[in-house]
């Protein structure tokens, strides 16, 4: 039985044409849960990863829109709640999916924190996108009166961007391997909550949002899973987007995603870190393979049919 873990992109959660609200939200995610259920009716060990860049968005503008009236959450409390909220729709959505599948198998939510290094460079180029999308001239009253950092991303519109720091430790992981057997678990929820180690052990939350797919990476890796699977808008990666020589690609060898990588190929912030996660996946599982690929489209690239499919040679 083969063991996946899932990343879910934002598509997943939120659909463009549905209102940013939980209501909303939860209508998307019940639609998601019934592909997850069915990857799950066909055998597969299930784990699932999901992003967090609109909701954290709209916790963190709501918190301090609010500060006048009640203190502004810390940056990581916003990510934890992020995490709770969109697994507990997660949770309730997928469990009445199986069990219209007759299959009676135990969701849960772990709250996970990700250790990251203070000193990690991303704390100083800030690349994450969070929260909704902005016209240029919104984006530049906000970079004046707010001091946010704004970028365009990928031709949709501009985004506030934040620090972006490498995972490198999942603190619930042994609870994580603990519970695979007998669970799906929905872990790692918008890349971890972002914490550093001190000196005395303890852990201190930071300012930040881990790349999901850099989290569902390292998780991956750590419960020795057989494919990690990335799951975007697009059927497949392709190299000169939107142009008239786009190409979709079947598959990516290392040596051919560095390439692409060096010409620019991928946006930062978009495709980039899933192409750089399922990289490293590859690299660190010679024999294993990573897929990206659209939600419609997962179990057709679980057998082999579409997506993009990145191996280590």
């Amino acid at each position: 039985m083969e063991k996946i873990v899932i990343a879910l992109g934002g598509n997943a959660l939120q659909a463009k044409n549905t209102a940013p609200t939980a209501e909303g939200q939860l209508k998307v995610v019940k639609k998601t849960c019934e592909k997850i259920a069915d990857i799950s009716s066909r055998g597969y060990e299930v784990a699932i990863v999901h992003g967090n860049g609109p909701q954290i968005g709209r916790i963190l503008l709501a918190s301090e829109t609010a500060r006048d009236v009640t203190p502004a959450m810390p940056f990581d409390v916003c990510g934890a709640m992020s995490q709770g909220y969109i697994g507990y729709h997660i949770q309730q959505a997928l469990k009445y999916a199986l069990s219209m599948r007759n299959r009676n198998v135990p969701v849960l939510t772990v709250a996970t924190q990700i250790v990251v290094d203070e000193n990690d460079p991303g704390f100083t180029n800030p690349t994450k996108p969070i929260g909704p999308f902005y016209s240029e001239e919104e984006a530049r009253i906000l970079t004046e009166e707010k001091g946010y950092t704004m970028t365009e991303d990928a031709g949709r519109g501009w985004r506030r961007v934040v620090a972006s720091p490498i995972p490198r430790k999942i603190v619930e992981i042994d609870s994580i391997r603990h519970l695979w057997d007998s669970s799906i678990v929905i872990s790692c929820g918008g890349g971890g909550i972002p914490v550093i180690e001190k000196m005395d052990g303890t852990l201190e939350g930071v300012a930040a949002v881990i790349d999901k797919d850099f989290a569902a990476e390292l998780l991956a890796e750590q419960v020795e899973a057989d494919v990690l699977i990335i799951l975007t808008e697009v059927e497949k990666v392709a190299v000169n987007w939107g142009k008239e020589n786009q190409q979709d690609l079947e598959h990516m060898s290392l040596k051919e995603a560095v390439q692409y990588i060096e010409e620019g190929q991928f946006a930062p912030g978009s495709m980039l870190p899933k192409v750089e996660a399922a990289m490293k996946f590859a690299r660190t599982y010679p024999d294993k393979k990573a897929i990206i690929t659209s939600l419609d489209k997962a179990i057709d690239a679980l057998e082999g049919k579409t997506g993009t499919v990145v191996t280590f040679a």
